[in-house]
């Protein structure tokens, strides 16, 4: 499995300019299925809001 660690502001512009899209069953990105995970400075029991990250890391899974 692939993976990349980006900052939030990548992420936001990965999804307007459409090179990652949600199917509503998942994410895709270059014909993969992908996960998206929130990478936090805090302790998990901590968090409110997971879309409040500073980082997010993206695991290609396989082709959808």
């Amino acid at each position: 499995m692939e993976e990349m660690i980006i900052p939030k502001q990548e992420l936001i512009k990965m999804f307007e300019e459409h090179k990652i899209e949600d199917t509503g069953k998942g994410w895709i990105m270059n014909g993969k299925v992908i996960e998206i995970i929130a990478l936090h400075e805090v302790e998990p029991k901590f968090l409110q809001d997971i879309t409040n990250a500073k980082f997010y890391k993206l695991i290609i899974k396989g082709n959808k």
